[in-house]
């Protein structure tokens, strides 16, 4: 993980093709279906905020990309990911197989509802 980058296009500018390849789909997914998200660089990683809340974040690794969506993104998700390994509120994606794109996009989708339904509560 590239903790130095201080903008998103640094963080994914700073691995090899095929990696920019990968974080390059995720962040068009996210950015596609998260317009009004905020982009920033958190904890070292691509991070991204809607309402002001944390929605979903990403990161490279020698093995893996992982995806965190907090606990509620990846519940929701549970039977979806079970093959891959998780921790809490986050997932590994290895990098010897294709990253599961429809997976990726229905769990960004399901965090940005989660977020405008908190959202329109707290008001």
């Amino acid at each position: 993980m590239n903790t130095k980058a201080t903008t998103v296009d640094d963080y994914i500018l700073s691995f090899p093709s095929e990696i920019q390849e990968r974080l390059t789909q995720i962040r068009t997914i996210i950015k596609t279906h998260a317009s009004a998200a905020v982009e920033s660089i958190s904890y070292g990683m691509p991070a991204y905020k809607t309402h002001g809340k944390p929605l979903v974040y990403f990161a490279a690794f020698a093995h893996h990309i992982g995806l965190y969506a907090t606990p509620s993104g990846h519940s929701a998700f549970a039977a979806e990911l079970s093959k891959y390994k998780q921790g809490k509120g986050s997932v590994q994606f290895p990098l010897d197989e294709p990253l599961p794109l429809d997976l990726i996009r229905s769990i960004v989708k399901f965090r940005v509802q989660e977020n405008t339904r908190k959202a329109l509560i707290s008001k």
